[in-house]
């Protein structure tokens, strides 16, 4: 009652993406690894987590140009709806079945939600311009929106896709966007002026539209050449080659930043530190994203699914709302703790809020390393492995995600913000490529090494962890002023 009628607005939009979204991942992996008499690809473990890893690293990446396009061209408002239609015609090419409709489907799901992603948000915080706790209030709410949907999505389109069809699925994710599309086209008269106009009006040119068009051209051909078998693609190299890119586009630019940028001495310190954040978000999130690869995996041939006289198995799909569910619940509790420390003065560092996060994550893959060594020697193990493991990973997210990205608002250059955020996404789009690398070295033919793969998560996520928490002190010094 004490927010902008807007907040609805965007909130229902944002649980609707977020539905279709979460809806559409948790049968990904699962519908490539399908044998094809179930309706599946029957694509081996490996290909599929690469075909995976690509697909989620593309959505981060595609939030870099959707803002620009919202910023200089079409305007918040009108690059949301854009996104939500290209989003629902993925959904619609998925639910078809055919292979080229398949990655077609993919391919216009990531451009969909370059544009409406991070415009929405950007939307959230221009319904208030004061600024304050009261914005801080809203983000809050819109973020109970995002993990709404993504609890609601995967037990809607898991149960159509794995019990009845899998295409029924990716059809009711693709219903979920449309529906998102038609309540924000009839209240979206609650956000006023907002996002109506692009943010740079002035400075967009016909040579804009030109870069654009050019663009959208260069996709066209490259699907055009890959489905006529012209332009061969293997999942596997390009998820390789693009883990490769990335870092090398990371290094060159924080390189740049420190000798090249006109920076001074106390903001070279802070870029430092936004480079350890870099680090540590992409390690953290290599880890956390396998919940819809490899833990999924786990959670179809490895966690008993049937109990008393059930006729059919629980879907595995619905394993990925816990995640969502967790941070519905916790996250107001974690949010008030650090309130209630910093008002006595014991509020912990960055880095031991990171160093602690990448500790919540190791212990968890210790859980599932045990559960795995379980299942290989004894059959099935029980949901109770997977629902600690994805309950300690959320409590990992919560100290990395929202700290991370405030801290980079307050680290960066004034002159460099936009950029930062851009390196940000950077970081989880690297995690998520090698995620779904990861996740082809733990399952199918190489199952047997999976309890002694995910050890070797413990110990790195867990190293690096207490690396972070020794030197909290020495990273705090680096960052004078900022809280």
């Amino acid at each position: 009652m004490n927010h902008p009628r807007g907040l609805r607005t965007l909130f229902f939009t944002e649980m609707w993406e977020r539905f279709s979204y979460y809806g559409m991942r948790a049968l990904l992996v699962l519908f490539m690894t399908a044998e094809i008499q179930r309706g599946g690809l029957g694509l081996n473990d490996k290909v599929a987590t690469a075909i995976y890893g690509l697909y989620v690293a593309g959505v981060y990446l595609s939030a870099l140009p959707g803002g620009w396009i919202a910023d200089r061209l079409l305007g918040a408002q009108q690059a949301l709806i854009a996104g939500g239609v290209l989003i629902a015609l993925g959904h619609f090419s998925l639910a078809l079945p055919s292979i080229k409709f398949f990655y077609l489907g993919l391919v216009l799901v990531v451009l969909g939600t370059g544009l409406l992603k991070p415009n929405i948000s950007a939307l959230v915080g221009q319904l208030y311009p004061e600024g304050g706790a009261r914005r801080d209030a809203g983000f809050t709410i819109f973020y109970m929106g995002i993990n709404l949907g993504a609890a609601l999505g995967p037990l809607a389109c898991g149960s159509l896709g794995e019990r009845v069809n899998w295409h029924y699925g990716f059809g009711a994710a693709g219903l979920g966007m449309v529906l998102g599309l038609i309540q924000f086209q009839f209240t979206r008269k609650h956000l006023g002026p907002i996002g109506l106009v692009p943010a740079h009006r002035g400075s967009a040119t016909q040579q804009d539209w030109k870069s654009l068009f050019v663009a959208v051209g260069a996709i066209a051909v490259v699907l055009a050449l890959t489905f006529s078998g012209v332009l061969p693609v293997n999942p596997l190299q390009l998820a390789r080659w693009t883990t490769v890119l990335i870092v090398g586009v990371a290094v060159l630019y924080f390189l740049w930043a420190f000798f090249l940028a006109g920076l001074e001495l106390a903001e070279k310190k802070r870029m430092g530190v936004i480079a350890i954040l870099f680090v540590a978000a992409a390690l953290f999130w290599s880890g956390y994203e396998q919940a819809g690869s490899s833990l999924n995996l786990f959670a179809e041939r490895y966690t008993q699914r049937t109990f008393g006289a059930m006729a059919s198995p629980v879907p595995a799909s619905w394993f990925q709302s816990l995640p969502a569910i967790f941070v519905i619940v916790f996250a107001p509790v974690v949010a008030a703790v650090w309130i209630r420390m910093a008002k006595h003065g014991r509020n912990p560092s960055l880095g031991t809020k990171m160093g602690w996060g990448l500790m919540f994550l190791a212990i968890g893959f210790l859980v599932v390393a045990f559960a795995s060594k379980r299942a290989l020697a004894t059959g099935p193990v029980w949901p109770s492995w997977l629902v600690f493991t994805y309950l300690l990973h959320v409590l990992g997210e919560l100290l990395i995600s929202p700290v991370g990205l405030s801290s980079v608002t307050k680290l960066a250059p004034q002159r460099l913000v936009g950029q930062m955020m851009g390196i940000w996404f950077l970081g989880a789009s690297l995690g998520n490529l090698i995620a779904g690398l990861f996740a082809g070295e733990v399952s199918g033919d190489n199952a047997a090494a999976m309890p002694a793969r995910f050890f070797q998560v413990v110990l790195f996520a867990g190293g690096v962890g207490l690396i972070l928490l020794l030197c909290s002190k020495r990273i705090r010094r680096l960052m004078p002023g900022v809280e």
